[in-house]
């Protein structure tokens, strides 16, 4: 089994900690690769448009993104974690993300992506996890990701792990080794359901990408759905 984990902090604190349990249940049997950010992905989207438009390992940053990519699309779960910061997930999520825009549906989405499962801990002090959480899903969702699971706490006293009580600190573990072990116990070697809304999507892009298509057979995006035999029968999930 193969899990990649997308850190949207390089500090060890608090999220760290949870990231930590939650990968308890793995560590025997895993092969888990990690990436901290902004660390292992330092640029930021400079909007020229050069993955849209032509390729994208013409990015400034290809040599990070595609790195991160090739990860996200070997491993059988996908592990994201970000703290809450003024409500949404960090600048360097946020900035990872924004060099996968050419993989949203309406462009050219992974065909490895569909079917992968995902996993999203958040943590903020009163208020901002779903929201955070909600950054990250809704990249995963437009990747073609079905399978979401968002886990956030409320730490509602104090930011520094080990001033948190006792007893909060254990209602978080107990918390993550439930979803982990939900996680664990998943047979891997079938891919998760695609459901209604990632199908919609991509019903919807598919009637947009065949009317562009009429319009202009070389736009990049459009040849790209017809190569993959997206605009006649075939489809991305099984």
């Amino acid at each position: 089994m193969k899990i990649t984990v997308i850190n949207g902090t390089e500090k060890h604190g608090v999220t760290y900690r949870m990231k930590e349990m939650f990968l308890e249940e793995f560590r025997n049997d895993a092969q888990i690769t990690e990436y901290y950010l902004p660390k292992d992905c330092p640029g930021f989207c400079i909007g020229c448009t050069q993955c849209f438009l032509t390729k994208q390992h013409l990015c400034k940053d290809a040599e990070y993104v595609q790195r991160i990519e090739k990860s996200l699309h070997e491993a059988d779960l996908l592990v994201f974690t970000s703290p809450a910061y003024v409500f949404h997930t960090t600048g360097a999520m946020k900035a990872m993300l924004d060099h996968f825009g050419y993989r949203w549906m309406p462009h050219r989405p992974a065909k490895e992506m569909f079917g992968k499962r995902a996993v999203i801990i958040t943590q903020c002090l009163g208020a901002g996890g779903k929201s955070t959480a909600k950054d990250i899903k809704d990249s995963l969702s437009w990747w073609g990701v079905s399978t979401i699971k968002t886990v956030t706490f409320k730490l509602m006293s104090e930011i520094n792990w080990d001033k948190i009580p006792e007893k909060k600190r254990e209602s978080i573990r107990k918390k993550l080794t439930s979803v982990a072990r939900k996680m664990h116990a998943i047979n891997y070697s079938k891919p998760g359901h695609t459901n209604l809304i990632v199908k919609a999507k991509f019903y919807a892009v598919r009637m947009l990408q065949t009317s562009l298509g009429k319009e202009n057979p070389e736009y990049t995006d459009f040849k790209y759905w017809k190569e993959m035999g997206w605009i006649g029968k075939a489809r991305p999930w099984k």
